[in-house]
């Protein structure tokens, strides 16, 4: 009880008119004085809450007082009313009432007479409760309350909301693991629900969360030794993160001490309970301790002005005794606190009725809060011993348990006994209400029971938080066969009373109490809408119980479950075969009932055992849901709870039934068709019925749905299988598959064997596997691993029920018989045309069957149109897909020719057409046609069109062979067929089946037209295949071949070496199959057969039947026949059979002896399209590749037709694998260079074969775009590329019109380079004259200059006036590069490009344009050569330059045209010369220029004057200054010529290497004509920057400077002195460093090629400028290797110390993975953990996120930012960065980033952290936030004068005067120093100087003015 009192007594008054009127005044009148309390208060301690609570007024007073003296005066009378018996009894009852009443301080001086009780009546919300956790359920948890109470928590409310969405869902999933049963919880309750009727059905819904119970709670209250509960929040590496319901501070418990008992591993949301050691102010963390020793000693320490709300239950208190009550003691805790025990919570389990002897006033005692109500301030104690060592009390007791030996301990008057119960460990006390004494009414207890005396009692309950049970004495508790849950059981009869009937059903009652419903459908017989008249409240009635789940029991009142005499089958163990029982109907399906039987088990009857009438498709019309019915059980299997029922009991067939046995073939009529069966009549009469299911109508599903359709009553079945006799029914089947193998088809497990393939259908489907069945119930199982090539998860997508499948017997079960399958398509895939045949016949049929009743021709079309013939169309409609071709005769047959059947012939609407028919489909009355020549043109030998046909048919057909296999082409593919042509017999035309009986619901392979396939003949067109020739492609038809053997009785002993006489059984290509002694099986390999493998077929002379000798060598591990045994291993060697016989000399080495470039023989065993496999000996294997067995184009184009399997091979090798015993070869010799062998590859080093010069096969792999040439494939693994000049022998326009991909070629390897790390570059060619490198007659002459047309290789065969060609590489606005040969490029400049003017150069010289010039120069140093395109005027050309030259002297004034516009000047072409000067910019005018593009256009007419002539550099400089022409006639006006537009073009750099660098080099620029160079260019290099990569790229402004950087204003004018300084020294460095740039560029031109760069870099070679342009460089030239294999050498190569020149590489590696990696996060990565070792962490993570930001990888980003918040916590930058990432993805999680970023950043940190922020809110967010940030610095910096300054610039940007101006006015009237003043006063008035508002700057003025007054007074 806390002091300030918040109720009066008047709340325990029973008349409801005084509490009506009690309500209508102030509630807080009901305070009363609180100076007769026994416990005085302090009197700086408020009232609860903290204030509020007043005295009485007098009025409210005298009323309250006539209101009490009303209702006594009423209970007076009241009372003389009654009898005195029953006076007493009210008494009692209101003893009662006193003792549920709830009371707090309002005690009017006198002490309560009974303890606080919590019942269902006095709980309210908000009240707090300790409670134990009794059971934990899916959706919820049961917790045990004090007083006996039960309340539920829903999982909901298991964890607080500020845990977040995934810890919930986490909860709904597993919902509370971390809770245990019997752990001791505080809650608080939610809800009371209201149940007028019954106060007992009253549920109390409860809280767990802590946001609820530690309401009020701070950081300032929490002390160390407090005993608080906390969630889990988060689990980290040394801890858990833990949470008290308070966002304000959190908590930290380590993990070596957490010791949670029964909690195990501490999970997410988990509560634990810990102790305080510390609390950290400062970081808001209270570190905790959960060792139980020290939890369970604590109490909580005396805390000055504590409040209720901060009272939790299980608290620990040192309390003291203040007097004792009737059930209970008093005691006062905390100093403000009372609160009572009642007598089932004192400290002793069995208190003696002398108990209150124990405790005497002012007695020290621990105690722990039970509960607390707010409402009435109540408070209440437990001393229970296992509840202050915070532990539940034990539960040794049931409820339904009989004690015979119980001794009574105490007698309550009027309430009841405590009684002893023996058990162990400890004897547990039971308590029996006064009305469970006895069942009549007792008078005096204490006569009747005395102390000591030994009872009888039963448990009725348990207490599980006081650790007291309830029993019960009554005669009627011991009589009964239902007491408990536990005692009801599934099929018993029993009587109950109907308690209360609802829609649902009704809620019956025991007579031990124990409730159970009688669902509505059981309330009847028949189905019922609403309950019966005889359910009425209270009437008995008889039920039977029908199951026990959950104590939730279910009965039934049907009248034939009540009267069965049948057994009862309540388990799956009780379904014996042949049990008759009773169920009810529960479901009905088209397929059969599902019966529903005691406790729920359920089993299903299926149509055929329903005894339905053939031919009734309703089965709801004969039963109805919830009917019981009498089921016999047929077969039960209790491990899969499955039930086979029957409503068939005597089992009975028709006459003539059992002469018909499953697998015999019947006929029959249809008599009715359903939408899932027919049934017919057999053999055509009407006793014996059969049905065909929808999936054995045909063996392919499509087909059997369009038969069932087209079926109707009357169609004849010839032939039928019957495949099971169900009742009276036969089970019939018409797949073809199963028809045609009725002979072969298993009945018994007898007949099957081993290793065999039977047809079959699938019957059932599980998870472990799929079922088969044959014949009657003959089924056999295929595991899951054995039912497909490749693991499926789920069968159901591979196969579905009733499907047709060919299934490989793996082995028979010899004492159970099971039979194990395998459905593996290698294993059972078809050999025959069956499954093709029959979609045939059955279209046909189908066909048949859908014109019997439809008008029209009927099938009489089909005629016309015989496959193979030529008809003639009309073209109806042309579409996207194909042409629509309509026929004379038939307007209801369409004809349709794909766009690859038109190979590329035009046709018109309305033109006739001839065509062949390659396919006719006769149900969707389509016919595909073809226009393809090699069709129409076949030969012809008759005129007739018909006996062509035939003829041709013939001539086609009469080559071909049975199991012949071909090769053919894909001409039409079709839905579950394709249409091929064989063009080896004159293109004849077959069908082939793309799926087959066992993957018929798998997607089956794609095929395209034109397509080349493998098919095997497998049948000849004959009316049994309609007239088609059926194929079987190859990869349907490779299987694993078996054969059977009889076991040997009586084996002898052979051993390895011994001889043997042997018979040939088989002769196959690669061995000999061998029979030798008595059942003994061999082989002799082919590499036995002979001492070498040279022979080419080493079996020719070899016959069946033949007897040879041979010995044994090895007995072989290749499984050969049926029944397990091995064969051996034999060979006929002449060596080997000459040999002594000693083991040793026949078991082969353990050495696998082979080396590189050792010559080997063998046999091809295996050939594909890429690779033909060889055997060398019986365990040794070698490979060719395609590409190693010739070089010759023709030959490898034909490479499976040259190696055939047995041929022999003889090649070198290459490569070994040890570990597979598995060589590589090729054919050729291998050269002596190539013999030195890279040891350190374990399988060889397959390049290494290949050498400079030699020829090799090629395959073209991709053709480059452009110039880049070909990329050839070489190798499995291993590419080459072709230059663009090497495609062709001559020169061409277009070299690469010839080739294409998937081409062979033949190679010149030219040049191969290895790189460190392991990259091998090959150079190859393709023309055939490559190796004619220099001829002497390769020049000629002609007008006195050498020409030549062929290719030139080498700079040194080039020379001056030499006519060459090449192809254009690059075009620019300067010139354009030539590829003259591999090696050698030329440039051609702009003004060599023709004689002409060139207007556009990009699209007169486009990219791979032909082009013949002549040399002008070569420089073999640097590699350069130069060309021009121009043509001599005259053989003395070369002189005109001179001679016009020699013409210009200086002073003379020119006129010209500008030819180019340059920064640095213009050039001009001077009149009658062909002489190109330069006018300086310095000297265009006498006034400075800024931007003369705009000034001077290309083409304009202009004077200058010749100002120098320098004759030795051909260069003429010029001026144009106005002073130049003062004595001179005026200057013509300039003309306007056209317009000249240069376009500037660059290689193909790499986007992302630009974006690496803030400043790259710029391209390089061609020398301007006439060779002149001038200063202009190095102008133009002096523009780069010095290289530096962005490690950063959070944009802050020039204006947002580091606050804690930012001196006061007392300083200000020193540090703009200093910022002056500052930026004048910036631009001086930067000018230092322009001007070292430039100066590099002076002594260097930009590189052009890698010699170029090489030469720069040794240098220069910590340059990562240098670096990254020669990674741009390679990356222009599509070598990406190249660009990565220099990145790794400019990081192996700059210095250590040169850390950021190795960081500005690592970014751009970063950009070059993005870019190109494969794929681009893990390269990227890859190249991160690497950068981190060698550079600065922090550094490295900011530039790759800054690369991530660049390219918009967001995610990515965000996650990097999650690692660099925890790994650079202390990092100002990092969480910068975070938050402008936040912001630029407008984000809404910017305040709890800044809220962790405070924690963890070191407090001088914060101001500048702060003030960045809220500067990128006021840039990127929302300024109100950045307000917010300024606003919370300045109220505790508000003398800051550089905060002021940084918060007005971001306001003055935003532009709103009104509030620049009010922000102003607060910094200005801040009491500063006059330096500080001064500087707010002067940014003042500059702003409202810059705003222009005379008025206003005159008011700053002023202001000003009187400040400097109010200072000097």
């Amino acid at each position: 009880m806390a002091p300030p009192p918040r109720k009066s007594q008047s709340k325990n008054l029973r008349n409801p008119s005084s509490k009506a009127a009690i309500s209508k005044g102030n509630r807080r009148s009901r305070t009363v004085s609180s100076q007769k309390l026994p416990l005085q208060l302090e009197d700086d301690v408020p009232d609860f809450p903290r204030g509020g609570g007043r005295s009485f007024r007098k009025e409210e007073k005298d009323e309250i007082g006539s209101i009490l003296d009303n209702e006594i005066e009423a209970n007076r009378i009241s009372l003389e009313k009654k009898k005195k018996g029953k006076k007493v009894q009210k008494r009692n009852h209101s003893g009662e009432d006193d003792l549920g009443s709830l009371f707090g301080d309002g005690l009017m001086g006198k002490l309560p007479r009974f303890s606080n009780k919590i019942t269902l009546k006095n709980v309210s919300p908000g009240m707090k409760l300790w409670g134990v956790i009794a059971e934990v359920n899916e959706k919820d948890i049961v917790i045990s309350l004090p007083g006996g109470l039960r309340g539920l928590v829903r999982s909901c409310e298991a964890f607080d909301p500020i845990l977040g969405g995934e810890v919930e869902q986490d909860a709904e999933k597993n919902f509370l693991s971390g809770i245990y049963v019997g752990q001791l919880v505080s809650c608080i309750v939610l809800q009371v629900d209201d149940d007028k009727k019954e106060i007992t059905n009253r549920k109390i819904w409860l809280s767990l969360h802590l946001s609820l119970l530690h309401k009020g709670l701070t950081l300032d209250i929490i002390q160390e030794g407090m005993v608080l509960s906390a969630y889990v929040k988060s689990i980290e590496d040394h801890g858990f993160i833990l949470h008290f319901g308070c966002p304000y501070f959190a908590g930290f418990m380590s993990k070596h001490s957490k010791s949670e008992k029964g909690s195990g591993e501490a999970r997410v949301g988990q509560i634990l309970q810990g102790v305080v050691r510390s609390v950290d102010k400062a970081r808001k963390v209270v570190h905790m301790d959960s060792d139980p020793d020290v939890i369970s000693k604590c109490v909580t320490k005396e805390l000055k002005g504590v409040s209720l709300d901060l009272l939790i239950p299980g608290m620990m208190v040192n309390a003291r005794v203040q007097s004792t009550l009737e059930n209970g003691i008093l005691l006062s805790f905390l100093t403000y606190f009372t609160g009572t025990v009642d007598v089932f919570n004192l400290d002793k389990t069995f208190p003696s009725p002398k108990w209150k002897d124990g405790y005497s006033k002012n007695m020290r005692i621990n105690a722990r809060i039970l509960f607390i109500d707010p409402s009435t301030r109540a408070v209440g104690l437990t001393l229970n011993p296992y509840l202050v060592c915070n532990k539940a009390p034990p539960s040794l007791v049931k409820i339904g348990d009989i004690f015979d030996q119980s001794k009574v301990i105490r007698v309550d008057k009027g309430s009841g006994l405590l009684l002893e119960t023996p058990t162990l460990p400890v004897p547990t006390p039971i308590y029996v209400n006064v009305t469970d004494v006895t069942d009549k009414e007792v008078q005096k207890l204490e006569k009747s029971f005395k102390e000591g005396r030994l009872v009888r009692v039963r448990v009725l309950g348990f207490r599980r938080l006081e650790g007291v049970a309830t029993g019960s004495l009554k005669t009627s508790a011991f009589e009964g066969s239902v007491f408990t849950h536990s005692d009801v059981k599934p099929g018993m009869v029993v009587k109950a009373k109907v308690i209360a009937v609802h829609s649902f059903g009704a809620i019956v009652q025991f007579s031990s109490g124990v409730k159970a419903l009688c669902p509505l459908r059981h309330m009847s017989e028949l189905e019922i809408l609403k309950p019966r008249k005889k359910f009425q409240v209270g009437a008995e009635l008889v039920f039977r119980v029908l199951g026990c789940k959950s104590k939730r029991i279910t009965v039934t009142h049907k009248k034939t479950l009540l009267k069965s005499k049948l057994e009862i089958l309540s388990s799956y163990a009780d379904a014996t075969d042949g049990l008759v029982s009773h169920g009810w109907i529960t479901k009905i399906e088209d397929h059969g009932c599902f019966i529903r039987f005691y406790n729920g088990v359920q089993g299903f009857a299926p149509r055929y055992e329903l005894c339905l009438d053939p031919g009734s498709s309703d089965i709801g019309s004969m039963y109805h849901v919830e009917q019981v019915v009498k089921c016999r059980v047929v077969r039960c299997i209790p491990a899969s709870r499955r039930i086979h029922l029957s409503f068939n009991m005597p089992l009975t067939r028709a006459v003539g039934v059992e002469s018909v046995k499953p697998g015999s073939l019947v006929a029959g009529v249809v008599e009715l068709v359903s939408p899932h069966e027919i049934v017919v009549n057999v053999n055509a009469s009407s006793h014996m019925k059969g049905t065909i299911s929808l999936e054995h109508l045909a063996d392919q599903h499509g087909l059997a749905t369009l038969m069932l359709s087209a079926l109707k009553p009357g169609y004849q079945f010839d032939k039928l299988l019957v495949l099971d006799i169900e009742g009276n029914t036969l089970v019939l089947t018409a797949k073809y598959s199963l028809i045609n193998s009725a002979q072969e088809l298993p009945v018994d497990v007898s007949q099957i064997r081993c290793h065999s393939t039977v047809p079959g259908y699938v019957c059932n489907i599980i998870e472990s596997g799929c079922f088969v069945r044959y014949i009657g119930r003959l089924t056999g199982f295929a595991p899951k691993r054995k039912a497909t090539d490749q693991w499926r998860t789920d069968l159901s997508e591979v196969f579905f029920v009733g499907q047709s499948v060919r299934s490989n017997i793996v082995d028979v079960g010899s004492e159970t018989g099971r039979i194990t399958l395998s459905l593996k398509q290698s294993l059972c895939c078809s050999t025959d045309s069956s499954f093709i045949q029959e979609h045939f016949l059955l279209e046909d049929e189908i066909a048949r069957l859908q014109l019997l009743d439809s008008e029209g021709h009927g099938l009489s079309w089909i005629s016309a149109f015989d496959i193979g013939s030529i008809i003639e169309g009309k073209v109806h409609e042309t579409k996207d897909f194909g042409v629509i071709i309509s026929f004379e005769k038939y307007n209801d047959v369409y004809g349709f020719i794909s766009h690859y059947q038109l190979a590329g012939t035009t046709v018109e609407n309305n033109s006739t057409i001839r065509a062949l028919v390659i396919d006719v489909s006769k149900i969707e009355r389509l016919v595909d046609l073809t226009l393809k020549p090699e069709f129409l043109n076949r030969p012809k030998e008759e005129s007739s069109i018909s006996k062509t046909v035939k003829k041709r048919k013939t001539r086609e057909y009469k080559k071909l062979e049975l199991n012949q296999v071909v090769n053919a082409l894909v001409e039409v593919v079709k839905e579950t067929y394709l249409v091929l042509s064989i063009p080896s017999h004159n293109f004849a035309i077959g069908y082939a089946s793309i799926t087959d009986y066992n993957n018929q619901k798998l997607p089956p392979k794609h095929y395209t037209n034109g397509q080349s396939v493998s098919a095997t003949v497998v049948a000849l067109p004959n009316p049994t295949s309609c007239g088609r020739l059926l194929l079987l492609l190859k990869s349907l038809s490779d299987v694993t071949e078996s054969s059977g053997s009889k076991r040997a009785k009586n084996k002898p002993a052979y051993d390895v070496g011994s001889p043997v006489q042997v018979e040939i059984t088989e002769i196959k290509p690669l061995e000999l199959r061998l029979k030798f002694g008595s059942g003994f099986h061999g082989r002799i390999h082919v590499t036995e057969a002979a001492d070498d493998n040279s022979s080419e077929n080493p079996f020719s002379d070899y016959r069946i039947g033949q007897t040879l000798s041979a010995r044994i060598v090895s007995k072989g591990s290749m499984p050969y026949s049926s029944n397990g045994s091995y064969p051996w291993e034999l060979s006929i060697k002449p060596s080997i059979l000459k040999g002594s016989g000693d083991i040793d000399f026949f078991i082969p080495p353990e050495d696998f002896n082979y080396s590189y470039g050792q010559h080997v023989s063998g046999y091809v065993c295996k050939i594909d399209h890429q690779w033909a496999w060889l055997t060398i000996s019986r365990k040794v294997k070698a490979q060719l590749y395609i590409l190693d067995s010739s070089c010759e184009p023709s030959e490898l184009a034909d490479f499976q037709k040259r190696f055939f399997v047995g041929k022999a091979v003889s090649g070198y090798i290459i490569s070994i694998n040890e570990e597979k015993k598995l060589l590589r070869v090729v054919l050729s010799p291998l050269a002596v260079g190539s013999r030195e062998h890279n040891e350190n590859d374990p399988y060889g080093h397959p390049k290494s074969h290949l050498i400079e010069g030699t020829y090799v096969g090629g395959r073209i792999s991709k053709i480059i775009p452009g110039v880049g040439g070909l990329v050839v494939q070489i190798d499995p693994h291993l590419y080459g590329k072709v230059h663009f000049t090497e495609l062709t022998d001559a020169w061409v326009s277009d070299p690469l019109s010839g080739y294409h991909e998937g081409q062979f070629v033949k190679c010149k390897v030219l040049e191969i380079n290895r790189t460190g790390s392991g990259t091998v570059h090959i150079d190859l060619s393709l023309r055939s004259t490559s190796n004619d490198r220099h001829d002497p007659s390769f020049t000629e002459h002609s007008s006195g200059m050498h020409s030549s047309t062929q290719h030139v290789d080498k700079l040194t065969d080039l020379h001056p006036n030499m006519v060459v060609q090449g192809y254009v590489k690059n075009i620019s606005a300067k010139g354009c590069f030539v590829m003259l040969s591999r090696k050698i490029d030329a440039k051609i400049l702009l003004s060599n490009l023709s004689v002409n003017f060139v207007d556009n150069p990009e699209k007169d010289f486009p990219v791979g344009k032909l082009v013949s010039g002549r040399v002008l120069s070569v420089e073999p140093l640097s590699n350069r050569v130069e060309l021009t395109l121009k043509t001599p005027i005259a053989t003395g050309g070369p002189k005109s330059d001179a001679y016009s030259l020699n013409s210009i002297i200086v002073g003379d004034i020119i006129s010209g045209r500008i030819k180019r516009v340059e920064p640095y000047g213009l050039f001009i072409s001077i009149d009658q010369t062909n002489v190109v000067g330069l006018c300086h910019v310095s000297e265009l005018s006498d006034i400075h220029l800024v931007n003369i593009e705009t000034k001077f256009n290309v083409g304009e007419r202009v004077t200058a004057k010749v100002l120098k002539v320098d004759e030795e550099r051909h260069r003429v400089s010029l001026g144009m200054k106005k002073s130049h022409f003062k004595d001179d006639e005026t200057l013509q006006s300039r003309q306007s010529l056209d317009d000249y537009v240069e376009k500037n073009s660059s290689m193909v750099v790499s986007k992302a290497l630009l974006q690496s660098a803030s400043a790259s080099i710029e391209k390089s620029n061609l020398e301007v004509e006439s060779g002149y160079h001038s200063s202009a260019d190095f102008e133009n290099r002096a523009l780069v920057p010095p290289l530096e990569v962005p490690l950063d790229d959070i944009e802050i402004p020039d204006d947002e400077v580091d606050v804690d950087h930012v001196p006061n204003a007392a300083n200000a004018e020193i540090i703009e002195e200093k910022n002056k300084r500052a930026k004048k020294k910036a631009r001086e460095e930067r000018e230092l460093e322009i001007r070292a740039a430039e100066e590099r560029l002076l002594e260097k031109e930009i590189p052009k090629s890698t010699d170029e760069f090489e030469k720069l870099l040794r240098s220069s070679p910590n340059s990562s400028f240098i670096w990254i342009k020669y990674m741009a460089f390679m990356l222009s030239l599509a070598d990406v290797e190249k660009a990565r294999s220099i990145a790794e050498r400019a990081l192996r190569t700059i210095n250590i110390r040169e850390e950021s020149e190795k960081l500005n590489i690592w970014v751009a590696y970063f950009n070059l993975e993005n870019e190109y990696g494969n794929p681009p996060e893990d390269a990227v990565m890859k190249i991160f953990q690497r950068a981190l070792q060698y550079c600065d962490p922090k550094k490295v993570h900011l530039a790759l996120l800054g690369m991530y930001h660049r390219t918009e990888q967001y995610k990515l980003a965000n996650e990097l930012l999650d690692k660099m918040s925890r790994k650079f916590k202390h990092s100002c930058k990092v969480w910068l960065s975070r938050i402008q990432s936040l912001l630029k993805q407008n984000s809404d999680g910017i305040q709890p980033v800044v809220n962790r970023a405070l924690l963890c950043l070191p407090r001088h940190k914060h101001i500048k952290f702060i003030s960045q922020t809220a500067i990128l809110e006021f840039k990127c967010g929302v300024p109100d936030r950045g307000r917010s940030l300024f606003e919370g610095m300045l109220r505790e910096y508000p003398k800051r004068t550089d905060l002021w300054s940084i918060y007005l610039d971001q306001e003055i940007r935003l532009g709103d005067g009104d509030i620049v101006r009010a922000l102003f006015e607060r910094a200005i009237s801040l009491c500063l120093p006059p330096k500080k003043m001064k500087f707010l006063f002067k940014k003042y008035l500059e702003y409202e100087k810059s705003i222009g508002d005379e008025e206003r700057i005159e008011s700053v003025k002023k202001k000003a003015l009187d400040y400097a007054e109010s200072t000097l007074v």
